[in-house]
């Protein structure tokens, strides 16, 4: 083993420890939830953004909340609402005026300019406010008054959203779907989690989240998740995936639209953030079959006639992982 290698492992343990300590941060104040905290992990060690789907009451926003402490990043929360403005996220610049009279306008820096945004409820604003954190999700930066701006680094936005069926909501563009890296779906927790959870929240003082890790710490990991290996049969099984629902792949008649190559990307980075959470030095096929849904489910879109016979993007992804795999 050359010493490049090793001093790899060496820190793949070190990490690994630590990462096992977040987790049992977060599932000591969200319960019921250990796959969406692992999803949230996941997309913060690959360097991405997350989509947290689910109905009100779920303990979402307070998972991002904790996130963002245990994690040790500097985060700010926004509020959607049909009549946020994008300048009300990426800030604005006021005209001055100095006691001698002279003016000069100043940047006014908006929420946006932080380590985490939680973008709370993103589907309750315009298309037009959603479309603002287009550029600082690719980018890492803002541009305004013809001023490129960058942002703190790392940079992630977790947004929770509502599902689309409820009142008051507007469809995600498919660009800005494509660039979070996960779409992580929040469902009811169990009858045994639900139970611990109302002893942990209404008989006693609830548990505050503590911090873990810092901002450092945390670019430190993502360096090291790019650093893994990946076999090229999994390279090759990610790519025969997502194929599959293009243009002439063997679901492509059941789709609108399918994932582009960032999907590509995201697998590749997300199936080694997983292994490290894992505490596996490698990724494996059960990356592969766990990610494929969070992955997938937000870049790929069903026509009216795979709706009409009943099909799901879900089950639709599960079949194209089966047949993969």
């Amino acid at each position: 083993m050359n010493a490049s290698a090793g001093d790899v492992l060496a820190r793949f343990d070190a990490v690994s420890v630590r990462l096992e300590k977040v987790q049992d941060a977060l599932k000591r104040v969200v319960f019921g939830q250990d796959r969406v905290i692992e999803e949230v992990l996941v997309t913060v060690l690959s360097g991405g953004h997350g989509l947290l789907v689910g109905t009100p009451g779920l303990a979402k926003t307070r998972l991002v909340i904790a996130a963002g402490t245990v994690l040790g990043l500097g985060a700010k929360r926004v509020q959607f609402t049909p009549d946020l403005m994008p300048s009300d996220i990426l800030g604005a610049e006021v005209l001055d005026e100095s006691p001698s009279g002279a003016r000069q306008f100043r940047f006014v820096p908006g929420p946006i300019f932080c380590q985490l945004l939680m973008a709370d409820e993103i589907n309750r604003a315009s298309p037009r406010t959603q479309s603002a954190l287009l550029e600082a999700m690719q980018e890492r930066q803002v541009t305004t008054a013809g001023e490129e701006r960058p942002l703190p680094r790392p940079f992630h936005v977790l947004a929770t959203q509502n599902p689309i069926e409820q009142e008051g909501t507007y469809p995600l563009p498919e660009a800005q779907l494509d660039r979070f890296l996960l779409q992580i779906n929040v469902d009811q927790p169990g009858y045994e989690a639900e139970r611990e959870m109302l002893r942990a929240t209404t008989f006693t003082q609830q548990a505050e989240a503590e911090g873990i890790l810092g901002p450092e710490e945390l670019e430190e990991a993502q360096a090291l998740v790019r650093a893994m290996p990946v076999g090229d049969n999994l390279i090759d099984a990610v790519l025969q995936l997502v194929r599959t629902a293009r243009p002439g792949g063997e679901f492509a008649p059941l789709l609108r639209w399918g994932p582009g190559p960032r999907a590509s990307q995201a697998f590749s980075l997300a199936l080694r953030a997983r292994a490290l959470l894992r505490g596996v030095p490698a990724p494996e096929t059960e990356d592969l079959a766990a990610l494929a849904a969070p992955i997938l489910r937000h870049r790929i879109a069903l026509n009216f006639a795979a709706k009409a016979e009943g099909h799901t993007v879900d089950q639709l992804v599960a079949r194209m992982t089966e047949a993969v795999l």
